[in-house]
């Protein structure tokens, strides 16, 4: 595990993040989760709720704040070392004053800062396509839910999900949670089966409590695997 803590800061961004959200949600209502003092890296979490929109928002700050490892990219590497996570939730979702608060929705911004802070602690860096567990034994992020695991995405418009800053872009990846079950239909089919999948299933992108477990039933699976290899029509 990586000590981070001994790496380049750059605390200019917590303020860089700011002044985005300020600059697309002018209108909205904007309440910061702070992080409790902690030896670790220091990531808040915004929580911006829009006017006339059909969902609210969850954004990370400070992950950006130690660039990722990306020593492995061979195109471009310097484009994706910097990095914050964000999540699409239904309205009027009440977290209380703090984080944690004891609602059966604090698992939701554990999910973001888990992954947040995953690439600092192993030295490495995460995109669109990489996939996180709750745990190593893919359990739920709490009793409160029956998702495992997460998938970044790119989930608004080029302009919103990238942050010029002077030290590099700043990219922001859209969370979407996994079932257990789904997780490992990503894991062993790659990335671009498992968003054919998505797309088949007419998924939303805004967190559903209640959505339907995509990979549970087998037949539902192995008919679409099928059909992505053009052995089955509709």
């Amino acid at each position: 595990m990586s000590d981070f803590r001994e790496k380049q800061q750059f605390i200019d961004h917590y303020e860089t993040v700011a002044n985005h959200i300020d600059n697309h949600f002018k209108d909205s209502k904007i309440n910061v989760f702070h992080e409790i003092p902690t030896l670790d890296i220091h990531l808040d979490v915004y929580h911006i709720r829009p006017k006339n929109s059909a969902f609210e928002i969850l954004l990370t700050s400070g992950m950006s704040s130690i660039a990722m490892n990306v020593s492995e990219i061979a195109k471009s590497p310097e484009s994706y070392k910097f990095a914050e996570l964000m999540t699409l939730i239904p309205k009027g979702i009440d977290f209380g004053r703090m984080y944690p608060s004891g609602t059966k929705y604090d698992w939701i911004i554990s999910m973001l800062k888990q992954a947040a802070k995953f690439p600092h602690f192993y030295d490495t860096w995460v995109g669109v396509g990489h996939t996180f567990q709750a745990d190593e034994e893919i359990k739920p992020y709490s009793n409160d839910t029956n998702y495992c695991g997460c998938l970044p995405t790119m989930t608004f418009s080029k302009e919103f999900q990238t942050i010029n800053s002077p030290n590099g872009a700043i990219n922001i990846y859209g969370l979407f949670p996994l079932y257990k079950e789904e997780l490992e239909f990503k894991i062993k089919n790659g990335f671009n089966e498992f968003m054919k999948f998505l797309i088949n299933n007419n998924a939303k992108e805004i967190i559903d409590f209640e959505r339907v477990n995509y990979c549970k039933n087998v037949d539902a699976v192995e008919k679409f695997k099928r059909w992505t290899k053009g052995l089955f029509k509709n």
